[in-house]
């Protein structure tokens, strides 16, 4: 018995087809596998940190314009978003274009609850808007730093797209610093690019790393292209939140004018010593605007605000914070040959526009 019993150990010992098994690389097989779980446990981990905080924003918009006046049916439009709840006492964080104008506002939770919500401000020039709903244990989601992403790092986007709610998508970083055109026609800028496939009804909703700390608001796809989503950075959107629960709206300083980027030419950069070689060449200043009154007119080219060279409207738009708004400030315009130097005092920018 014991001879047939070491036999059989050294049959199994030289066993042909663990021997082939082990040649073909049965073991970093196995170290795939660890690795896509590894992969996958980050992202289960993150979703379902995050999930319970991620609601459904349904609106009602009223209708505009003489369509909504001849059609009763125009009159209120229905619409859907995502959103985060982001303090525990209800303020949740969207995108401006899933609210701006609603009437009506209702927010559905993951657990099945719904609450009429309160707008509480919302920003087009960042389509970022905060609402509010009063509704007892709360789970809110913990905001990251946008600033320690890096390209390649891995990102999930949670939302309802096309109503089925809280879908999980994950992808990667791939850009940082992009700026976003909203439909206001400002820039944003510090916008993160990534390929976590976006739909309609994502608007609003989280973008989270892998420790499902919130690092982005998705707000945007480029169509028909695939694979190309945007997401506004939270620590833009911490700022714009704050301001927005402080004072419902942001504020912002504006000189009345209407202008064109042009480029400058060579001699008269070199004449002036300018640092940019293009700049603003004003179309029109408003009638008792901050530009009429400090003197500019049609064909004058802003070169530069508030000491810092301006090479065209964005430029511009970025100096016009809010604290410019009643200070005195310089402004350099070239008027045929001529640099001069002229003073500005920007006013808030108007409500509605």
């Amino acid at each position: 018995m014991k001879r047939s019993r070491g036999t059989e150990i050294r049959l199994l010992a030289n066993d042909p087809l663990q021997a082939a098994a082990e040649q073909a690389g049965a073991r970093p097989e196995g170290v795939d596998d660890d690795l896509l779980d590894a992969y996958s446990r980050a992202v289960i981990s993150a979703a379902e940190k995050v999930s319970p905080s991620v609601v459904n924003i349904e609106v009602r918009q009223a209708g505009q314009g003489a369509e909504a006046s001849r059609r009763p049916s125009q009159r209120e439009r229905g619409g859907s978003g995502s959103g985060f709840v982001f303090t525990p006492d209800g303020f949740i964080l969207t995108n401006s274009h899933v609210v701006h104008n609603a009437s009506w506002i209702r927010v559905t939770l993951t657990d099945g609850r719904s609450w009429q919500a309160d707008l509480v401000g919302d920003d087009p020039h960042t389509d970022l808007a905060v609402v509010r709903i009063s509704a007892p244990a709360l789970t809110p989601a913990l905001l990251g730093d946008s600033q320690k992403i890096r390209v390649g790092q891995l990102v999930i986007a949670i939302g309802n797209p096309y109503g089925f709610q809280c879908s999980v998508t994950a992808g990667v970083t791939s850009a940082l610093g992009r700026s976003l055109r909203t439909g206001s026609g400002r820039l944003v800028d510090d916008v993160i690019q990534t390929d976590a496939a976006l739909n309609p009804g994502n608007s609003g909703g989280p973008l989270v790393n892998s420790r499902g700390d919130v690092i982005g608001v998705n707000t945007a796809m480029i169509l028909p292209a695939q694979g190309i989503c945007f997401a506004i950075a939270i620590n833009t959107a911490k700022f714009i939140a704050g301001r927005l629960i402080r004072d419902g709206k942001i504020r912002r300083s504006y000189i009345g004018m209407a202008g064109q980027n042009v480029p400058l030419h060579r001699r008269i950069v070199r004449f002036h010593s300018l640092t940019r070689e293009s700049g603003i060449m004003v179309v029109s200043a408003e009638s008792d605007s901050p530009a009429q009154k400090a003197g500019i007119v049609a064909g004058d080219i802003i070169v530069s605000f508030a000491g810092q060279a301006v090479a065209g409207i964005d430029d511009l738009h970025r100096l016009l914070t809010d604290e410019r708004v009643g200070a005195r400030t310089p402004l350099v315009v070239i008027r045929g040959p001529e640099k001069i130097e002229l003073s500005v005092i920007p006013r808030e920018f108007p409500a509605g526009r």
